[in-house]
């Protein structure tokens, strides 16, 4: 009966379960997630190897005309060591870890969650997924409004690969924006990318221009129109109004429609 019950075990069945609780689901990149993990035994005793978990989210990338989506893992962390659990032991064992600040916000479709499982020799580990909020940084949501008053409506949000401008992850997030206010006959987009750190923020702008008659037609075919601009916000910046972003924001936009002129 011990044999049988090592054998389904081993594939799933009767094995040690695993529940992570967090003490709240809504976060700011940068920010700690803590919580507790219940772990209950199954029909058997199990070696435990390890209790991970991880921070996962997923991004598009591009290949031969197709769109796939990849998963990325954003934060490996080791809960605890190996352990011996008994027959319907219950342990409850808190965590602590860190969002990465380079962690996506949640808008629109794209998905961060906690993935939290047993390390379970010659068996199937069992796991759990915790799915969470990422909410904008007070210095990301200040840029935002920004652009908006400069005229522009958010359009979409999604993480695309990109070898260049990913750090430290292959993928970044953009803040596409349409012009509804007096660049709409100029712009044909907006592309906002942050790049947070604990009291710094790193904005870049990319500036898609509009193409107009054959010169602008085969700038756009070879990307010539995207001309990028970037700017920071250090903790001392906190106190800075949105009007003063959106002008530095504008003057921004206006050095880059005359540069290429």
């Amino acid at each position: 009966m011990s044999m049988f019950k090592k054998l389904l075990a081993s594939v799933g069945i009767g094995s040690a379960q695993v529940d992570a609780r967090l003490s709240k689901d809504s976060f700011v990149p940068g920010e700690m997630v803590q919580g507790e993990v219940y772990v209950t035994g199954g029909d058997i005793a199990q070696d435990i190897d390890e209790i991970y978990m991880y921070v996962v989210t997923h991004y598009e990338r591009e290949r031969d005309d197709n769109k796939t989506k990849e998963e990325c893992i954003l934060v490996k962390h080791r809960v605890c060591e190996r352990f011996t659990l008994a027959s319907k032991e219950q342990k409850v064992i808190p965590f602590s870890l860190q969002l990465p600040y380079a962690t996506p916000l949640t808008m629109g479709r794209q998905p961060v969650y906690l993935r939290t499982g047993l390390d379970i020799k010659n068996a199937v580990d069992p796991g759990d997924s915790d799915f969470i909020e990422v909410r904008l940084h007070p210095m990301m949501a200040k840029v935002l409004d920004a652009v908006h008053d400069c005229g522009f409506q958010l359009f979409k949000v999604d993480c695309e690969y990109n070898r260049h401008l990913g750090r430290p992850y292959p993928f970044v997030q953009e803040f596409e924006f349409r012009p509804t206010g007096r660049y709409r006959h100029q712009l044909e987009e907006l592309e906002v990318i942050f790049f947070l750190k604990e009291d710094e923020l790193e904005v870049y702008l990319e500036i898609d221009k509009r193409a107009r008659g054959f010169l602008g037609a085969l700038e756009e075919a070879f990307h010539l129109d995207e001309r990028y601009a970037r700017f920071r916000l250090t903790a001392a910046d906190r106190n800075r109004s949105i009007d003063e972003i959106s002008e530095l924001i504008d003057r921004l936009i206006q050095q880059s429609i005359t540069r290429t002129r």
